[in-house]
This record gives structure tokens, C-alpha cells and sequence, in this order.
């Protein structure tokens, strides 16, 4: 490694807002390739810049389990879900006294 490369662990990833704004294309940039950026201001994280991919990632719609369901590959097989043996302790009687 020649002396104008940085070790990913001596990235910065935390910055100070007047900082950031200073040297935002450097913020962007190492958002995408190394990861989020934190920005502070007076020492409290206020915002993070993230890439666009992960963005995306965390704002992928969630399915509801109905839709999940509903999107299986075993939609309309024949399933035997029925029990082919009684459990007997099922159901337990609970005794509270």
C-alpha cells in the first residue's frame, strides 16, 4: 500500500457538520464505497448519509403475510395438512387452583 491509500478502518465515518458540508463530494463518495456516514452537530449524530443502494434496501416495501402467502410456489398444491395421529396430551387441562 503506497502512502496516498487509506486502510478501510481509518476511513472516517463520523462527521462534524461544518465538515461535512466542506467536504461533502468526499462524504458522498465514501458513503458508496466504504458505508453510512454519520454527521453530528454539537457532537450528537443528526443525519446520515447513506448510497442509494441502501437506501433501497431499507426502504424495500414490506410484504404482508397474506401477499407472502399468497406469492408461494406451493399455491394450489394438493397439501394434506390433516394429523395422522392424536396427540394425547393435547389438549392440557390446566388446573389454577
Amino acid at each position: 500500500m503506497d502512502s496516498q491509500e487509506t486502510p478501510v478502518q481509518a476511513v472516517q465515518s463520523t462527521w462534524q457538520l461544518q465538515e461535512a458540508k466542506n467536504q461533502f463530494s468526499k462524504v458522498v463518495d465514501l458513503a458508496v464505497t466504504v458505508g453510512p456516514q454519520i454527521v453530528t452537530r454539537h457532537g450528537e449524530p443528526v443525519a446520515v448519509i447513506l448510497s442509494v443502494a441502501q437506501y433501497r434496501k431499507l426502504t424495500v416495501p414490506r410484504q404482508s403475510l397474506v401477499d407472502f402467502l399468497r406469492s408461494s410456489p406451493l399455491v394450489g398444491a394438493q397439501i394434506d395438512l390433516r394429523r395422522t395421529e392424536v396427540d394425547e396430551r393435547w389438549p392440557v387441562a390446566l388446573d389454577f387452583q
